[in-house]
Order: structure tokens, then sequence, then C-alpha cells
């Protein structure tokens, strides 16, 4: 029932708006922590996982390349081609494929597909560097027109396309990954 002024009320307003900022710092850093640990525990999970598999034996090598190749890899052209932007997955590519089948990978031939404001050679430097292949082994780049005009994040090297041309390998790993697939949706989910 007390009755304030509007001078009380501006300085009560201030104030709660002042703890309301102050609480959503604190909630900022508390949620960051919280997802810090979830991801600390996640890694350790998979350090645990990995751990008990036995990245030596070849047939799981050649399974998680097939699986890869399902998602990532070339199917409709007859060859063994996978293209992406991210160097990891196509070092493990480059790396099963002369592990697995004895590629020479002076064989390897790649194309860069790039945004318009890429800068071919230095993005062929870029790839030949990531993937410890020769610069000669990088051809044909295509410059995307559609991104005339904006401008390409700094982390973003455009896409690699790595060509090993044997169609004998790509066949094996799409049965396979199918193959594979099928057999274990058949066993948790049923027919």
């Amino acid at each position: 029932d007390i009755k304030l002024t509007p001078r009380q009320r501006k300085k009560l307003l201030v104030n709660w708006k002042q703890g309301l900022a102050k609480a959503r710092r604190k909630a900022v850093l508390w949620h960051h922590a919280q997802k810090e640990n979830r991801l600390k525990e996640a890694e350790r999970r998979a350090l645990k996982t990995i751990g008990a598999i036995d990245i030596s034996n070849k047939e799981i090598l050649e399974l998680a390349l097939a699986i890869l190749y399902m998602g990532e890899g070339t199917k409709k052209k007859v060859e063994t081609a996978m293209g992406s932007s991210n160097p990891l997955i196509l070092k493990f590519f480059l790396a099963s494929l002369k592990t697995l089948y004895g590629l020479d990978i002076k064989n390897i031939k790649c194309q860069l597909n790039l945004r318009a404001d890429q800068d071919p050679e230095r993005m062929k430097r870029f790839w030949s560097k990531e993937l410890k292949l020769p610069l000669n082994n990088f051809g044909y780049v295509n410059l995307d027109k559609r991104t005339i005009g904006s401008k390409t994040y700094p982390y973003y090297k455009g896409v690699c396309h790595i060509f090993c041309g044997n169609v004998a390998i790509q066949r094996k790993l799409v049965y396979m990954s199918e193959i594979f697939c099928k057999k274990i949706v058949e066993k948790y989910l049923g027919s």
C-alpha cells in the first residue's frame, strides 16, 4: 500500500534490469560449463569405445570406409571418388585406399569446387599440403558463379574431390555398406 515516487519506481526498475542482466550472465557461464562437461563426457565415452576396437584390423577399417563411402562417396559415376570440405574425411579416405588396396597416391586426381572469391592456386596449395598430395594432382577448379558478391568465411576452403578411378573398389564399398546396414536393420528392427 506504499505509494512510490516516480524516482523510486525508476530506481527499482533500474535495479531489476541490472539484476536480470547479472543473472543472465551467470546463467550463460553456467550453461557453458555444463556444455563443456557434456562434451568432455562424450569424448571420454568415444575414447573408451575406440580403445576397445582393434584399429589395425583391416576388416574394421574397410567397413568404416564403406559406411563413410555410403554417405560421402560418389555412387552415380563408375569410379571411386569422394568429395568433402573436411580435410580429415579425405585424409581418412586416402589412408584407407592406400592401406586396404595398395593404391599409389601419385595416381590420385583432385578437383576443387570453390566460391567465386576464392583464389584457385592458393586453395590448390592448401589442399595439396593438407592431403600431402603433389600439387600436380590437382586439376580442374570450378568457381561457383552463384556466390559472386558474397564473402566467404576465412575457414572455408571449398570442396575437394578425390578420384582414384578404380570402379571395383567403389562397387565393393557400396555393396558392403548396403549389406551391413540391412543386416543391422534386420537384427535390431526386424524385417
